[in-house]
């Protein structure tokens, strides 16, 4: 099935993923730090699909996913990163291009859930590579 943005549904390992980064606190000069890939409550974390669109598309989808607001960059991956470490994508329109990467950790013992999610977002920020946007920090 073809999603309205024309994407496939089925998120594929080759795709390439965008976690957008809008806070100064998740990211230094090496690139996006594990606290952006840390999952909301409801544990969506939500990425953009892209492929090797120049930045300002990415820049472009940063202001249609975030209401305005900046985004210094993207942290970029594959589904296929995101997989090996037991964790999941599925697409998840609208917005355009939108998925979730989903599975994070349970557990009854809320230390213990904490502490597996972290150690998910810093595998996920160790593959990440960075994508600085016009007019934020490198």
């Amino acid at each position: 099935m073809v999603l309205d943005s024309g994407l496939p549904d089925a998120v594929g390992d080759d795709e390439r993923l965008a976690r957008l980064v809008h806070e100064r606190s998740k990211f230094n000069s090496a690139g996006a730090k594990p606290a952006a890939f840390v999952p909301p409550a409801n544990g969506a974390l939500s990425v953009a699909r892209h492929s090797a669109e120049p930045v300002e598309e990415l820049e472009r989808l940063a202001l249609e996913y975030l209401g305005g607001k900046r985004a210094y960059g993207a942290a970029t991956l594959l589904a296929s990163e995101v997989r090996t470490i037991g964790l999941d994508v599925l697409a998840e329109e609208p917005p355009p291009r939108h998925a979730n990467i989903l599975g994070w950790p349970t557990s009854t013992d809320e230390d213990e859930q904490k502490a597996q999610r972290k150690l998910r977002a810093l595998e996920l920020a160790s593959k990440a590579g960075w994508v600085a946007f016009a007019g934020g920090a490198s």
